[in-house]
């Protein structure tokens, strides 16, 4: 039940007719000597985690350690309450889920990783915002994570997931594919239309830059992951409409490696360029070594 890549992937599941969250399994099973539901159990406990995080921000707001986000997830939260909210109630519940875990991860709380720290908001924030809207089962969701995560091992095989070598397209533009993906997976699309939602993210969010102000994971990260749910939902939407990517997902992924490779280093998390190099990033660098 092993896959190289995505177009191995699709065939797999073409030929055993399942879903891409079962090869997933499948594969994880064959590393060890484990059972389905052991894996679920684990990962059961991974959305236990995600959901506490991306909650707690918005209870119990706080300020990061850096001292550059705090507060934000209560406030969408209190906006959306007045009903001045634009966004709806699934992208809307999806960015607060989203920005309220950053600040849990800068303030030195427990995340999940998916597949960075940095990008930790986009996939809970997008499957726990639709679970929401349409009541669906945290067994569901678990499947939905075993989803995401064949995109994100598909992203570390074959290219990278790391800042510091491709760029935020690699953090953010990967985590927001792998929720894409699973989006779609959980809304009832096939292998097919998740591999197009994932192609499709990677090729909006192309050469995004990785540049941390002061270099801390906060800002720009926390406005990033919330703009990777809303690419993620997008992308999801137009794959389960029935429009085709004319890039398979494979090209796409060494597309994005390659335009990372290519990045200078200073837009790969030093914090050399980018935001962090602006007047007031700078500014807010006062002290270390700008």
């Amino acid at each position: 039940m092993d896959f190289r890549n995505a177009e191995e992937l699709l065939d797999l599941c073409n030929k055993n007719q399942i879903q891409i969250s079962h090869a997933m399994k499948q594969r994880e099973c064959s590393l060890g000597e484990t059972t389905v539901d052991s894996i679920c159990y684990r990962m059961q406990h991974v959305l236990d985690v995600m959901r506490q995080s991306a909650i707690a921000a918005v209870k119990n707001p706080r300020k990061s350690m850096g001292d550059l986000i705090g507060g934000e997830a209560k406030r969408l939260s209190v906006h959306r309450a007045k009903g001045k909210d634009i966004c709806g109630n699934i992208l809307g519940k999806g960015l607060t889920y989203a920005m309220g875990i950053l600040e849990v991860n800068a303030s030195m709380g427990l995340i999940v990783a998916a597949p960075t720290a940095g990008s930790s908001g986009i996939v809970p924030g997008l499957l726990l915002a639709l679970q929401d809207e349409y009541h669906i089962s945290d067994d569901r969701l678990v499947d939905a994570l075993f989803n995401a995560g064949a995109i994100g091992y598909l992203a570390m095989r074959n290219a990278t997931v790391a800042g510091a070598v491709g760029g935020c397209q690699a953090e953010v533009g990967v985590a927001s594919a792998m929720a894409a993906s699973a989006a779609v997976e959980l809304m009832g699309g096939t292998p097919e239309q998740c591999l197009n939602a994932a192609s499709t993210v990677l090729m909006n969010m192309l050469g995004l830059v990785c540049d941390p102000v002061r270099g801390l994971v906060e800002c720009p990260c926390q406005n990033r992951n919330a703009a990777g749910v809303a690419n993620a939902l997008i992308a999801a939407e137009i794959a389960l409409s029935g429009i085709d990517q004319l890039i398979p997902l494979d090209e796409m992924i060494a597309a994005m490696y390659m335009v990372g490779k290519k990045m200078p280093a200073e837009l790969r998390e030093t914090a050399l360029g980018g935001c962090a190099a602006t007047p007031t990033g700078y500014g807010l660098c006062s002290g270390c070594g700008k």
